[in-house]
């Protein structure tokens, strides 16, 4: 269906060892949007990616990729997924080049040398993060912004449509925030869809097309984009049970790119 929303969740619930995490989530993101997941720890905002991204069943409800049942969705190249920055190296000594190549590893075959449209994809990445002039030296040896960027970057190579990012600011100075939020500016306006992973937004609130907030394992909001401090207002919720209106979202031409990376993914589970 070419005007499915590229993510449908409908009356989803997820339960860990048998306690409710989630309940009741209705979730629809449609192409070209940018929206930011936010609440407190605990609120189940990364329970929820991890849902989507197929990391943790159901135990009710539905959700769909692309117009695809989450079941029967085959087309992971498509799916971007960049975890906070914990293993940026993966344990093991690489170079910022290194780690970025390993992004396209979804787009090619079994042990297939690089090839031109893959080093185009890996030099384009650098560049939008803004780490080029980086690619010889060790990732270990970055400041915890820029490794959140090589994160970025590997999954810009991939060449996904959607982005899930996991907190990438959590930790991070304000320098590197505002890197972070030009590296994403840049992914938005070739057409991404993007869910952001937040506690707060920083330098990102100018590019947030809309606000999901969760409290206690529900979506309390689900309209404009709100300040950080009426987020972790202790009484928002409680007159905001329903789901606003959603502001007009921008349009944006088609592009953008990663794999889902699924290791690093349990730590931090009900985010």
């Amino acid at each position: 269906m070419l005007d499915a929303p590229v993510i449908e969740v409908v009356d989803g619930a997820v339960a860990i060892a048998g306690r409710p995490i989630l309940r009741g989530i209705d979730l629809s993101v449609r192409r070209g949007e940018f929206v930011a997941l936010m609440g407190a720890n605990g609120s189940g905002k990364s329970t929820l990616v991890r849902a989507i991204t197929g990391l943790r069943p159901l135990v009710a409800g539905q959700i769909s990729l692309f117009g695809t049942p989450l079941s029967d969705f085959r087309d992971w190249h498509k799916v971007g997924f960049v975890p906070q920055r914990a293993g940026a190296g993966g344990g093991v000594p690489a170079s910022v080049w290194e780690v970025v190549a390993s992004g396209r590893l979804t787009r090619r075959r079994l042990l297939r040398p690089l090839g031109k449209a893959d080093r185009a994809a890996i030099a384009e990445a650098l560049d939008v993060v803004g780490l080029a002039d980086k690619t010889s030296e060790g990732v270990s040896t970055l400041s915890g912004g820029q490794q959140q960027r090589v994160l970025i970057a590997r999954a810009l190579a991939g060449e996904p449509e959607l982005f899930f990012l996991d907190e990438p600011t959590a930790g991070v100075d304000l320098p590197n925030q505002q890197a972070l939020a030009d590296a994403l500016r840049v992914l938005s306006e070739r057409g991404a869809t993007i869910v952001l992973v937040a506690h707060e937004l920083g330098p990102m609130a100018p590019l947030i097309d809309r606000a999901v907030v969760m409290r206690d394992g529900r979506a309390v909001y689900d309209g404009a984009p709100l300040a950080d401090h009426e987020v972790h207002d202790p009484h928002f919720g409680e007159a905001h049970t329903h789901h606003h209106p959603r502001p007009a979202h921008h349009d944006h031409a088609p592009h953008v790119a990663a794999p889902l990376d699924l290791r690093g993914t349990e730590e931090g589970d009900r985010r």
